[in-house]
């Protein structure tokens, strides 16, 4: 297909992962790549830390959007590569050095065989967060360029190599933050009477939440309500003055966020009557649930299905969060999970992605362009 050597470039990548909105490297590394193909028919911009690439067709009639995410994540590695990150604390634990890798595949097999439309290749920073979907969106250097359709796709640790799976409309849930940081009064262990001990107000607060789900959403819907982190205290007989909470909420509904929200503040005020205490909610970063458009959706399922180098399966929705979705909210297109074939899953210290998966994608995603460039679909 091409005459780069992706896996090289992915095992680059993999040693420089970057927090989001600091991929300084990870985005000159892509720039140096990218200014080694032929330029006549390409424009290159930046925002951020992030790249969009635009590579104009022989006979345009319509505007494709390829999006790759850039950042990794906040995790010590514990693989067994001779590649390991680079950067201490920091891994590309859920896959975007593949994802990236396979949108410079995509974007080197276009520029040397260019299609008809014209195709625009995003390469996003800060999916992880705070969220660089949707101020990319906002942004004056997409404006003019912007998409008429979208394509995405996110590693899938469970599928074997070759397995494409997909399905029409909510493929990731909605998604938000939480953070909630309790402030009461501090004391000796001893006078417990004399103060307002908010590892206790903590703890409470932590079973109240779980009761939203269960009491509140109905049971035919999907939710979830997780508290990952804890903090309180500072000595063992010392009473906690402030306790922090850390978590997310993950729905498949855009009124069930809302209704979880709105049922949090009201235990949260609760909290604070009880235990004579402030309250902080920060909802952080919320990401937008990654709708998949029926039409495209089954027009790529059924070309999926006629071909014998991949699999089709037919997924179910989940709760993963994904930035894309802002994309999705305002541009038709689709997201897949694309096949690695891992037994650890995504955000893990030992994730190893099959590298088989990086032509597949790259063939896979570049014939659909073609096919659609070539005017067998109708946008």
């Amino acid at each position: 297909m091409t005459n780069i050597n992706l896996i090289d470039i992915r095992r680059d990548l993999h040693r420089i992962p970057e927090a989001g909105f600091q991929e300084f490297k990870t985005q000159r590394y892509l720039l140096d790549y990218i200014a080694t193909l032929p330029q006549e028919h390409i424009e290159v911009r930046t925002w951020k830390t992030g790249i969009l690439v635009y590579v104009h067709g022989t006979a345009p009639k319509r505007r494709f959007g390829y999006r790759a995410d850039m950042d990794g994540l906040p995790i010590v590695e514990e693989t067994g590569y001779d590649f390991k990150s680079e950067h201490p604390g920091y891994m590309h634990a859920c896959g975007h050095d593949l994802h990236m890798t396979i949108g410079l595949g995509v974007l080197t097999a276009i520029v040397q065989q260019r299609m008809e439309d014209d195709l625009i290749v995003i390469f996003q920073p800060a999916e992880e967060g705070p969220g660089g979907a949707q101020p990319m969106l906002a942004s004056a250097e997409l404006a003019d360029w912007m998409p008429e359709q979208m394509i995405g796709l996110h590693v899938a640790p469970e599928y074997p190599v070759g397995t494409i799976a997909v399905r029409q409309g909510i493929l990731f849930a909605n998604t938000s933050e939480l953070f909630i940081d309790l402030i009461g009064t501090g004391g000796h262990a001893a006078y417990p009477h004399r103060a307002n001990d908010m590892v206790v107000a903590g703890c409470q607060l932590v079973g109240q939440l779980q009761s939203i789900v269960a009491r509140n959403v109905n049971p035919l819907d999907s939710a979830v309500i997780t508290i990952g982190k804890i903090e309180g205290g500072t000595k063992q007989n010392i009473i906690a003055e402030r306790a922090r909470l850390e978590g997310t909420i993950r729905t498949l509904s855009a009124e069930t966020m809302v209704l979880i929200k709105s049922r949090i503040e009201a235990l949260v005020k609760g909290i604070e009557a009880g235990f004579d205490c402030r309250a902080e909610i920060d909802w952080g970063a919320n990401y937008m649930q990654v709708y998949n458009e029926e039409k495209l959706t089954a027009e790529f399922m059924s070309w999926l299905a006629k071909r014998d180098d991949v699999t089709l399966f037919e997924c179910t929705e989940a709760m993963t969060g994904e930035d894309f979705g802002y994309f999705l909210e305002q541009i038709p297109g689709f997201m897949f999970w694309l096949g690695v074939d891992t037994p650890y899953g995504l955000h893990h210290a030992k994730l190893e992605p099959s590298e088989a998966a990086i032509d597949v994608a790259v063939r896979t995603v570049t014939d659909y362009l073609r096919w659609q460039s070539a005017g067998t679909v109708t946008v």
